[in-house]
C-alpha cells in the first residue's frame, strides 16, 4: 500500500476504540486486533520497522490492506475481537487449537428422571451443562467417575415404574432402577442432586447427603442399603481426598480462604509456535478437575498476551466463571478483561498475579504441570511412526533430498553478551532422538560474537574426520554427488561417531549461518551433504543456491519435525553454556591459585558462603579454615 496513500487512510481513522483486521494481497485475514483509540493504533503498525517486534515486522511484510469497526467502548471491541478470532483463525493471533464446541456434561432438569449425557451445544433450557472440557477422552473419564460413585439411570428409555425387573445395573449399584418403581422420583430426584453437588465441588454436602440416607436406612433394618451407602461415602471422601489441594507443606485452607469461593489457576508452557496452557479448576479447596488447551500462533508472543487471549477466548463460551482467576503472568489490558469476566458473571471477578505465598506456590505446580504435559506431548509426537514417516517424507520431497531421511544433524550456537561461547550437535535417526551421539562444543578460537566464525569452527571440528575417513579409504563418494539413487542407500554402510554421514545438516539460523556452514563442506570436500538452515523469525527453511526461502505450511509435519530437532539443538546448547557459566562464576578465581582444590574451594565455600564473603574475610579467619595455610591465605587474598 503507497504510504501517501496510508497516511490518507489514517487521518480519516476515528479516534475512536474498535477491532482491526489486517490482510494480504487475497484479502485473507492476517490479524486481528483491538484498540481503544483506533488511529494510533493502527499509526503503529506503519511506523519505524526496527522499532517494533519480530512477529508484527514479519506480518507487516504481507499486509497488503486493513478495515476497522468502530465500537461504543473498549469493553464491545474485545467482545467483538474475540469472535472474529474464531471465525477468521488469523495466522498471527494466538488463537485455541482446533476451536470447535468443546463437550459438556449436561443434566436435564426438565426431565422426569433426568440423565447425564455428553453434549456440544449449550442452550438456555433449563439443563445443568458441565465444562467445557478440551477433549471427549476427559468428559468421558469425568463421566465414569461420576458413574460409579452415583447411581443415576445411563438407558433412554422411557421411564414408567412398570418394567418387570430392572437390569444389570441395579444389581452392582449403578442404578437405583426408577424403571421398576424400586426409587420413587423424589429417591432419583436427590441422586442427581449430588451428582450436581459433587461436579460443583461440594463433597461434604454430598456425604452429608449421603450419611443421612444410611442412617435412616439403618434405622428402618435396611442394613443392605445402608451398607451400599457406607460404601459410596467411602468412595466420594477417597475422591475428595484425592482432590485436595496440598502446595509443598502450605497452610491448610481455611474456610475463609479465596480458594473456597472458588478460582481457576492458569499457566502455559511455550513451544515454537504453539503453548500448552494448563488449568486446575479449584472450588471449595478441592481440585475438581483440570484441562490443558493448545493455543497456535502463539510463537513470539509474551506469556501475558497468550495467557490473555486464552483467557478471553475460554470464558467467553465457559458456563461458569470463578470469582478468583490466577495467573502466571500478568494478563494484558487486565482491567478491560476483568470488566468484560464481571459483566459475564454478573459478579465481582479478579484476575491475580501472585509474587509470593501459597498462590505463588499453586501456580508454580500449574506451571510444572504445562512443562511436563508439552514435553510428553513432544514425545508422543516423536513416538507416532506415521506420523513421523509423513514427516520425513513431506521433507524429502520440499528439500528435493537425494537420499531417504534417516540421520539428521542439527548445530546450534549459545552465548550470552559473549561470554562462554558454545555449540550443539544434536541427532536425529528415523525421526527418533539418538542422544548418545549428541556432542557438545567450546568453542576455542573466536574472539567475541560471531555466530558465523563459530558456525565455521564448530563444522570442521565435526567433519574434518568424515573428511579424513572418506580420504583414506579411498572413498569417491563425493565425486559422484547427486548420482547416488535410492536403490543405493540401503548399501550405505551403517557407521556410528564421527564417522557417520548425515542425510541432512540443519542449521539454526538463516541466510548468513547458512554461508558459512557450505564454505565449510565445500572448504572440506563434503559439497554432497544436504544442508538447510531454519530461520527463527519465519520459520523458514532455506537450501544453498536457493534465494528464496521454502515456506512449510503451518499444519505442516515437516514443520513441526524440523522445529522440534531445531528446540532440542538449542536447548542442548543453553544447558551445556548455563553449566559452562556458572562454574565459570563461582570457581574461576579460586582455581587461579595454585594449591587450592576442589576440597578446599568446598571448604572455603562452606565457611565463608560466596566469593564477596571470601573477600571481605581477614587472612587469619582464612588459614584458620581446615586445609588451609597462611601462605595459601595470603596467596588467595592477593588473587581475589
Amino acid at each position: 500500500m503507497p504510504l501517501p496513500l496510508v497516511e490518507q487512510r489514517l487521518e480519516a481513522t476515528p479516534e475512536r476504540p474498535g477491532v482491526y483486521l489486517m490482510k494480504d494481497v487475497r484479502g485473507t485475514v492476517l490479524y486481528v486486533g483491538k484498540a481503544s483509540v483506533l488511529r494510533n493504533r493502527l499509526r503503529s503498525y506503519f511506523g519505524s520497522p526496527s522499532a517494533q517486534a519480530n512477529k508484527t515486522r514479519r506480518m507487516m511484510g504481507h499486509v497488503h490492506d486493513f478495515e476497522y469497526i468502530v465500537t461504543d467502548t473498549e469493553a464491545e471491541a474485545l467482545i467483538l475481537e474475540n469472535t472474529l478470532i474464531k471465525r477468521y483463525k488469523p495466522r498471527y493471533n494466538a488463537r485455541l487449537k482446533d476451536d470447535k464446541t468443546y463437550p459438556y456434561l449436561k443434566i436435564d432438569l426438565n426431565e422426569n428422571f433426568p440423565r447425564v449425557y455428553i453434549t456440544r451445544r449449550v442452550a438456555k433450557d433449563g439443563a445443568r451443562y458441565f465444562g467445557p472440557f478440551a477433549t471427549a477422552n476427559t468428559v468421558r473419564k469425568s463421566m465414569d467417575l461420576v458413574k460409579r460413585l452415583f447411581p443415576y439411570r445411563s438407558c433412554t428409555k422411557t421411564i414408567t415404574g412398570n418394567d418387570p425387573r430392572p437390569c444389570l445395573e441395579y444389581y452392582i449399584n449403578r442404578c437405583v432402577a426408577p424403571c421398576t418403581g424400586y426409587a420413587s422420583r423424589e429417591d432419583y430426584a436427590q441422586v442427581i442432586d449430588q451428582v450436581i453437588m459433587f461436579m460443583e465441588g461440594d463433597t461434604e454436602a454430598v456425604t452429608q447427603d449421603l450419611e443421612e440416607n444410611m442412617t435412616q436406612a439403618a434405622e428402618r433394618l435396611e442394613f443392605e442399603r445402608a451398607a451400599v451407602l457406607r460404601d459410596r461415602i467411602k468412595a466420594v471422601e477417597r475422591v475428595a481426598e484425592e482432590r485436595r489441594i496440598k502446595v509443598d507443606s502450605g497452610p491448610e485452607v481455611d474456610k475463609n480462604h479465596p480458594w473456597q469461593a472458588g478460582m481457576d489457576v492458569i499457566a502455559l508452557a511455550q513451544g515454537s509456535a504453539e503453548a500448552w496452557v494448563e488449568v486446575f479448576f479449584i472450588r471449595k479447596g478441592k481440585l475438581i478437575g483440570r484441562e490443558h488447551f493448545f493455543m497456535e500462533g502463539a510463537q513470539d508472543d509474551t506469556p501475558g498476551v497468550v495467557i490473555g487471549q486464552f483467557i478471553k477466548q475460554f470464558y467467553g463460551s465457559a458456563l461458569t466463571i470463578p470469582p478468583r482467576i490466577v495467573t502466571q503472568h500478568p494478563v494484558e489490558d487486565e482491567e478491560v478483561v476483568t470488566e468484560w469476566l464481571r459483566g459475564l458473571r454478573g459478579g465481582a471477578v479478579r484476575l491475580v498475579w501472585p509474587q509470593r505465598g501459597v498462590n505463588k506456590q499453586l501456580v508454580e505446580t500449574v506451571a510444572d504441570n504445562a512443562r511436563q504435559g508439552l514435553a510428553q506431548h513432544r514425545i508422543k509426537w516423536l513416538d507416532n511412526r506415521d506420523v513421523i514417516q509423513q514427516a520425513t517424507g513431506e521433507l524429502e520431497e520440499e528439500l528435493s533430498l537425494p537420499l531417504p531421511l534417516n540421520r539428521m544433524e542439527c548445530y546450534d550456537i549459545s552465548h550470552i553478551q559473549g561470554s562462554n561461547t558454545v555449540a550443539s550437535m544434536v541427532v536425529f535417526e528415523e525421526g527418533q532422538p539418538k542422544r548418545s551421539q549428541y556432542r557438545r562444543f567450546k568453542i576455542k578460537t573466536v574472539e567475541g560474537v560471531d555466530d558465523f566464525d563459530s558456525m565455521r569452527e564448530v563444522l570442521r571440528r565435526r567433519f574434518k574426520r568424515l573428511a579424513a575417513a572418506r580420504q583414506s579409504a579411498g572413498d569417491s563418494q563425493a565425486d559422484e554427488a547427486g548420482e547416488i539413487g535410492e536403490e543405493d542407500a540401503a548399501q550405505r554402510p551403517a557407521q556410528e561417531g564421527w564417522a557417520a554421514i548425515p542425510d541432512l545438516v540443519l542449521i539454526d539460523g538463516g541466510k548468513g549461518q547458512l554461508s558459512a556452514a557450505l564454505e565449510v563442506m565445500l572448504e572440506l570436500g563434503l559439497e554432497d551433504i544436504p544442508l538447510a538452515s531454519l530461520a527463527k523469525e519465519n520459520e523458514w527453511l532455506f537450501v544453498p543456491h536457493t534465494p528464496e526461502p521454502i515456506i512449510l505450511p503451518r499444519d505442516s509435519q515437516a514443520l513441526y519435525l524440523v522445529q522440534r530437532i531445531r528446540d532440542e539443538a538449542h536447548r542442548f546448547a543453553i544447558t551445556y553454556h548455563r553449566n559452562l557459566r556458572s562454574k565459570s562464576s563461582l570457581g574461576s578465581p579460586l582455581d587461579l591459585v595454585s594449591g587450592i582444590g576442589s576440597k578446599r574451594k568446598r571448604m572455603l565455600m562452606r565457611r565463608f558462603g560466596s566469593l564477596k564473603g571470601i573477600k571481605e574475610a581477614a587472612v587469619d579467619e582464612i588459614a584458620a579454615v581446615p586445609g588451609m595455610t597462611r601462605s595459601l591465605a595470603i596467596r588467595l587474598k592477593q588473587t581475589v
